[in-house]
């Protein structure tokens, strides 16, 4: 008999949830303007906003964290952590900063000027939004199939070449300053990118001269689908592939607060020492010193560890086997999600699921109200109130994909936890008839204003 499936790690602390009634529920969505992140964390009982940030380190971390030097330059937690970038992705220099968008608001402040247009698959926010911010365009050379959910394909986060040689000769060399690959697409659904999409898009920017910036917050989660999706590769090891997938890289940014499984830390990795140097005058003037960028010296040596621990195949397959798991209990009642299940978070599909509430009244947002309202169950939307408003009309952009994202943090939650959670989305689902309405905005920022908007029911 074949043994089941078991967890790769058991459980040494636990943390108390609240649980709180419907009617409760309802006055904290009010009160909160109906935006999820508004909610205290205390009123919820199972926290699927993001999994950046909100793992649980391992007992290795936390001792690696009781030896961390605190020293303000030259610390010997720097230099853990600078030998194990080098180590697993083969990076000559880093930077480290507090945060994957404060890595990009370093490499950005060198790389991006107005009128810049820069191509990629299917960039996340903070990107886009530091981006945008210093007038220049991200363009989506995401491939086709991505923006169909029922559709099978291994790779929903890769670049279509043809569009992006099409933006490559469409503008002069100097105007792109690079391609920016997202591994995993969180966009897309939390799709990864085959090793021979990261090879071709290396060659297309070798032969236009413009290098590939690697977006590598869940870098790990791509190299276990490569291993186990792509031809090739199932005979080598995580770390094998992680090492040939940042070979095709000039420069990777990386929230840390993701696939190294750590609270805080992100950084900045080059080949290009001139780069280095110049993104070092803006890692001190926005971060802090170059040893230590934001984080202190437990939190680099937490990080450090969590790199090891995060390119661990057991783990991987623990970890993203609970998205799947969620994902077919989803399924199983009819709930339509992106398809093939993604590395970090089911991504719901909200125009299906709510077909009678307009898209001009923030569907996937409506879809999370209710879920919370439902069960107090907090995910987030990946849908127009993200996708921002266009830079030059101001009008609400409409992505092809409008999610409700249900976020796992890692090594956080049981099964149990993710059936709870596919019933209360399925309570929603049998009265999805009955929702006809969702929400016009009362306040919003200027830029990435999913954070703070301020909701009315329309």
């Amino acid at each position: 008999m074949q043994l089941p499936f078991a967890e790769s790690y058991k459980i040494k602390m636990v943390e108390p949830l609240r649980r709180s009634t419907r009617e409760e529920r309802e006055i904290w969505m009010k009160e909160a303007r109906y935006n999820l992140f508004n909610l205290s964390s205390d009123k919820v009982f199972i926290d699927l906003l993001t999994d950046s940030g909100t793992g649980a380190m391992s007992d290795r971390q936390w001792s690696a964290m009781m030896i961390g030097d605190e020293s303000y330059a030259g610390a010997s937690s720097y230099f853990r952590l600078k030998n194990a970038i080098s180590d697993l992705l083969g990076f000559e220099y880093f930077l480290p900063t507090h945060q994957g968008r404060a890595a990009e608001n370093v490499l950005f402040s060198v790389l991006v000027k107005e009128g810049d247009f820069v191509p990629g698959n299917s960039h996340f926010d903070t990107t886009k939004g530091h981006i945008e911010f210093r007038r220049a365009k991200a363009v989506d050379c995401t491939i086709n199939e991505a923006f169909d959910v029922t559709l099978y394909h291994p790779f929903k986060g890769n670049v279509d070449l043809n569009k992006l040689e099409e933006c490559l000769n469409a503008h002069p060399r100097e105007k792109i300053p690079f391609i920016i690959l997202t591994v995993t697409c969180n966009t897309s659904g939390g799709q990864p990118v085959s090793m021979k999409n990261m090879r071709e898009v290396k060659e297309l920017g070798n032969k236009y001269g413009i290098p590939v910036v690697f977006d590598a917050a869940r870098f790990a989660e791509n190299a276990y689908f490569i291993k186990t999706r792509e031809e090739g590769y199932k005979d080598k090891t995580i770390r094998e592939i992680v090492k040939e997938m940042f070979s095709y890289a000039d420069c990777m940014t990386m929230s840390a607060k993701k696939d190294a499984i750590v609270n805080m830390g992100g950084f900045i990795g080059m080949r290009s020492q001139e780069i280095f140097r110049q993104a070092s005058v803006f890692n001190i003037m926005f971060e802090g010193y170059l040893t230590y960028g934001g984080m202190s010296g437990r939190d680099m040596n937490a990080l450090a560890e969590g790199l090891y621990e995060g390119t661990e195949f057991d783990y991987l397959q623990t970890r993203i086997g609970q998205v799947a798991y969620l994902g077919e209990r989803l399924k199983s009642f009819g709930i339509q999600s992106q398809e093939p299940f993604g590395g970090h978070a089911i991504f719901v599909d909200a125009v299906h699921f709510l077909p009678k509430v307009p898209r001009a009244e923030y569907v996937a947002q409506t879809l999370g109200v209710e879920l919370f309202i439902e069960a107090g169950v907090r995910a987030v939307e990946i849908g127009t109130l993200l996708a921002d408003r266009d830079p030059i009309t101001r009008m609400d952009r409409y992505p092809e994909l409008e999610f409700l994202r249900l976020a796992i943090p890692r090594r956080v939650y049981t099964n149990n936890h993710m059936d709870y959670t596919a019933v209360a989305l399925a309570n929603v689902f049998e009265r999805r008839d009955k929702i006809t309405r969702g929400f016009r905005i009362l306040h919003e920022a200027p830029i990435m204003r999913h954070f703070t908007v301020e909701l009315e029911r329309a």
